[in-house]
């Protein structure tokens, strides 16, 4: 009895390290990578298509120097197959109809800017896609008109943008907002029952000149509580026109994802034109996966994040995440590099783009991978990177000669391991306080003289 108790404690002994091992092993690999491009038909008779947008653009219906009815014309020259018109303060509505007009922008015809929609035969065939191009041909691709966009904040000093989605006719008509007034303008768009976006942040925070101010703890804290506290607020513009005031706007994304994801909040990245001038129709876009080409599956694409987004303008390189040098292809005829598919096997992350030289998986801020694709496919495999398991999301992007491409974050699980609140403490009312007086009117200006001399 004494050998078989023996022998058992000493098995005992040489099993139990393998099991907790085992265990160990288990706890660590035990994760899933969820993608917002699970749904996606790659290839084959279903296929999705990839199409083309942006979701911020103006005319002369408010500070453009561009009317509407020349604006579209333009967006559907330039094969974009969706356009959402988002004048400052206007709430957009069908091309072939008069805008909202606002006092503001009356000075546009005394300037000599012409105002003008598109007629009801030029929206028929731009929306059928049976409108003959600049070439005489006809395109035979629709363009899809997203009514119910405005750029809020119009009447403000700092750059506290907010783009707003699916606003009811007549809502948001000459809303003037407030000083650094993010969070009023996205409460305001939230209560209308419609989704916003985080407009180029680098503006407001003026970052353009010192990378470190999008690492800036407050300045992530600002952004992400918003992003918390609304979940009608969807993301923001990683990308916008030029990038000139923005070029650090997908360091700040990351610096979001990582502040928002233990919360269980996905930072759905945009691309955008901005457009004031026709020159910056090839600047910022969206590719949007969807099976078909429509306002609903648009909007349920804003929010699932199944797209990509390409800039062709970036104005500075930078040492954190590249590329190293700044470059400018709009309004050429190279190419710009995009993805063609986005697949998640176990923890293997495969991706495949064309017109593109150089990939590179971004995890927590930093590069964990770059290299060729000249072949058109890169894989990476998460088991072999150490402390993979720590990754709250990993993303891709690709380099081309015709500028960049970026996925969205593909998350690292999906259960939220925080619970947010908003901070009540003194410390944080006396800096909403100072926030409010900062914010007033006659302060910005003050600030606004000081600047000048």
């Amino acid at each position: 009895m004494k050998k078989i108790i023996s022998l058992i404690l000493c098995l005992t002994l040489c099993v139990s390290p393998v099991l907790s091992l085992t265990a160990f092993a288990a706890e660590v690999d035990d994760y899933v990578i969820v993608s917002p491009y699970s749904d996606v038909i790659w290839e084959g008779k279903n296929a999705w298509g990839a199409y083309k947008g942006s979701l911020h653009s103006h005319s002369t219906y408010s500070d453009a120097s561009v009317d509407l009815a020349t604006m579209v014309k333009e967006y559907y020259n330039q094969d974009y197959d969706f356009l959402a018109n988002s004048d400052h303060g206007v709430t957009g509505v069908e091309w072939n109809r008069a805008q909202p007009w606002l006092p503001l922008y009356s000075y546009q015809p005394l300037i000599g800017c012409k105002v003008a929609h598109l007629t009801d035969e030029e929206f028929e065939g731009i929306t059928t896609g049976t409108y003959p191009l600049y070439d005489g041909t006809v395109r035979g691709e629709k363009m899809t008109c997203v009514v119910g966009a405005n750029e809020l904040n119009n009447l403000t000093l700092t750059k506290a943008h907010v783009n707003a989605f699916f606003l009811p006719e007549g809502v948001g008509n000459g809303y003037g907002g407030f000083e650094n007034g993010y969070e009023d303008a996205i409460a305001f768009t939230d209560k209308c029952g419609a989704f916003s976006i985080i407009n180029h942040p680098g503006d407001w925070l003026e970052s353009n000149d010192d990378v470190a101010i999008v690492s800036d703890y407050e300045n992530i804290k600002y952004f992400g509580d918003i992003l918390l506290k609304y979940d009608s607020c969807l993301g923001m513009e990683v990308f916008n026109e030029t990038n000139s005031v923005t070029p650090y706007d997908r360091i700040l994304w990351d610096n979001l994802l990582m502040y928002t994801l233990p919360y269980g909040k996905n930072v759905i990245g945009f691309s955008n034109t901005d457009a004031h001038t026709i020159e910056n129709i090839d600047s910022s876009f969206n590719i949007y996966m969807m099976e078909e080409n429509t306002v609903e599956n648009i909007k349920e694409t804003m929010q699932t994040g199944a797209s990509f987004m390409v800039t062709r303008e970036l104005p500075c390189g930078n040492d954190i995440i590249g590329p190293a040098e700044g470059f400018d292809v709009k309004n050429t005829d190279i190419p710009y590099p995009v993805f063609t598919k986005v697949a998640v096997d176990g923890h293997k992350i495969t991706v495949n783009a064309q017109d593109a030289h150089t990939v590179q998986f971004i995890a927590n801020g930093e590069v964990i991978y770059k290299g060729s694709i000249k072949s058109g496919t890169a894989t990476i495999n998460l088991d072999k990177i150490e402390g993979a398991e720590d990754f709250q999301y990993v993303r891709a992007e690709v380099f081309g000669d015709g500028g960049i491409c970026l996925t969205q974050a593909l998350v690292i699980e999906d259960e939220p391991t925080e619970e947010f609140k908003e901070d009540t403490g003194i410390l944080a009312c006396l800096k909403k306080i100072g926030f409010i007086l900062k914010s007033t009117r006659l302060w910005t200006i003050i600030v606004e003289i000081y600047r000048m001399f």
